[in-house]
């Protein structure tokens, strides 16, 4: 399993990305990345476009026209949400192959040879031949000198092109050289684009044989696919993770819902002239309050039917959909996510509705779907399907830290003492979260030690977590370890939490993985966090092993 954590901070967005195939992961990773760069170009040239609007209009007295723009754009923001549902109905959602291919082309013009700079003209001697006067005829000393002036000018006139001629010789071995690095360099990047948009399209061939034979993980690729192509505002979170049970072909959506505060309240705008300003009309609460009940309804109809309409091998018999919702609690001031809608509904049942005719709230009822009369309440409720969390490994869990003093050292513990003080700690990290923490049955072979259920569903999930109560640096094969057992687990995450510290190779190897070490340091500072002493002595602890043997 490979993971990817992306994040555009211009515009707050945050997704990961995990998969089997990691080239497919990192396609996806490159297009969520463009997706969300086009968003920001588009949201600063409209930005910039209307600073540019505006000033036009103060010039030109036009101020009344600027009024009205913004009106129909404040109608069209709320015109776009009443519209949510209606939007897919005449768009096919399941994936044309050839259309997600990269079919582009090298565009860079290969460059142009620089032309080489013309050698000069070799001297003759002949050039240089003496004429001799009257008295050159007659007086051979005339003669003499004549003809010496003409050696010494042509030597000279030699000498100079051998300079001249071996620097142009140097100049055009410099723009041959040029020229061939230019050509090869460009050849470089054309080759380099050929080979990625060749392993792109391989990797698109390989996603569709493997969808086609319904390989589980492809079904997911396929449909976290179908589920992206999907065109939302831009201000939407659209962030989802998905599960497929092959076992009753049901596919578990945990998607993040837009909180209500993000929604546009403006309706529109007049320019009061003997103000000179703007005055803005909102929608009432109330209004919004209705807007956004219907949009959840429709977010999820709408998800549902792409799924089942998409779904071009009918892998997929259900699909439960888990609406959960990010916002800064007013008691707390922490982020919390909380799940306000659930429903689990069949392709037989749904494929009996009409999506263009019924009234999305009711049909959500009809469906047996659970959440609050009022969704803008932010209530949380139970989703109707949650992570399998059963494993027979788990034993029953007692309190330890309790015990704890200053005097305690924690690297002397019993072994499962100090993995029941790992899971208190972890439980007491995740509680607020609405974690769940479990403990496995010991057996010092390198295995799952604790598991961790976080409930958020995009940044949790399960985690593995082992505890090492070393008094030697642990190195990199434990580190190893970790990272097979989190794949052999299908976890999102491993933790690995020692009284020791790590070699330099252990930290290098946990580096771009979904791994974190812990040192003694961290789990002292875990234990003084949640209202305990202790500490780690690991001379203490050796000596003590060397006497107990």
């Amino acid at each position: 399993m490979f993971y990817i954590e992306i994040r555009h901070e211009e515009l707050g967005k945050y997704r990961y990305i995990k998969g089997k195939d990691r080239f497919v992961v990192e396609q996806k990773a490159a297009a969520q990345k463009k997706q969300w760069d086009d968003m920001w170009e588009r949201k600063q040239f409209t930005e910039l476009s209307r600073y540019e609007k505006i000033a036009k209009q103060v010039g030109l007295q036009n101020k009344k026209e600027e009024a009205r723009q913004r009106s129909d754009e404040a109608a069209e923001a709320l015109k776009a949400l009443d519209g949510i549902l209606l939007h897919t109905i005449d768009f096919d959602d399941s994936i044309d192959w050839d259309s997600i291919k990269d079919r582009s082309y090298f565009l860079e013009p290969r460059p142009k040879e620089i032309d080489q700079v013309d050698a000069p003209v070799k001297p003759i001697e002949s050039q240089f031949t003496p004429k001799f006067g009257l008295f050159g005829r007659i007086f051979i000393f005339v003669r003499r000198k004549k003809i010496k002036e003409a050696r010494e000018k042509y030597e000279a006139a030699l000498s100079a092109w051998q300079i001249q001629n071996k620097e142009i010789e140097e100049k055009n071995k410099n723009i041959r050289d040029n020229n061939y690095m230019s050509i090869r360099k460009w050849e470089e990047r054309q080759r380099a684009f050929d080979e990625k948009r060749a392993a792109h399209n391989q990797a698109i061939d390989t996603l569709k044989e493997k969808y086609l034979s319904k390989d589980v993980n492809a079904i997911i690729e396929y449909c976290d696919i179908v589920l992206a192509r999907s065109q939302y505002p831009d201000y939407f979170p659209q962030q989802y993770e998905l599960e497929y049970r092959e076992e009753n072909k049901t596919l578990i959506i945990e998607y993040i819902l837009p909180h209500i505060s993000i929604l546009p309240t403006l309706k529109d705008v007049v320019y009061i002239q003997n103000q000179d300003t703007f005055k803005e009309s909102r929608i009432s609460e109330s209004q919004i309050n209705r807007i956004y009940d219907k949009l959840i309804y429709d977010i999820i109809l709408r998800t549902i039917h792409e799924i089942f309409e998409s779904d071009a091998i009918q892998a997929i018999n259900a699909v439960v959909f888990n609406g959960w919702v990010q916002f800064i609690s007013p008691a707390t001031g922490r982020v919390v996510t909380s799940c306000i809608v659930s429903i689990h509904t069949t392709r037989d049942e749904f494929s009996e509705i009409h999506l263009q005719l019924v009234d999305s709230k009711a049909c959500f009822k009809a469906l047996k779907g659970v959440g609050s009369s009022k969704l803008h309440s932010i209530t949380p409720i139970a989703p109707v399907m949650q992570m399998d969390k059963s494993d027979k490994r788990f034993i029953d869990a007692y309190k330890v830290q309790d015990g704890l003093t200053e005097s305690t050292n924690v690297a002397m513990m019993d072994w499962k003492d100090f993995e029941q003080l790992v899971r208190e700690l972890f439980e007491k990290e995740f509680s607020s979260a609405g974690g769940e923490v479990r403990v496995t049955q010991s057996s010092r072979d390198g295995g799952v030690d604790a598991v961790i259920f976080d409930p958020d569903p995009i940044r949790g999930g399960k985690i593995v977590v082992q505890a090492k109560r070393y008094t030697n640096t642990v190195g990199v094969s434990s580190v190893r370890d970790l990272y097979g057992t989190v794949m052999n687990e299908g976890a999102n995450k491993g933790i690995l939490i020692t009284t020791a510290d790590y070699w330099p190779d252990a930290y290098t190897f946990a580096k771009d993985k979904p791994l974190t070490l812990l040192n003694g340091g961290h789990l002292l500072y875990l234990i003084s966090k949640h209202g305990s002493s202790a500490r780690i002595n690991l001379g203490e602890a050796k000596e003590n092993a060397k006497q107990s043997s």
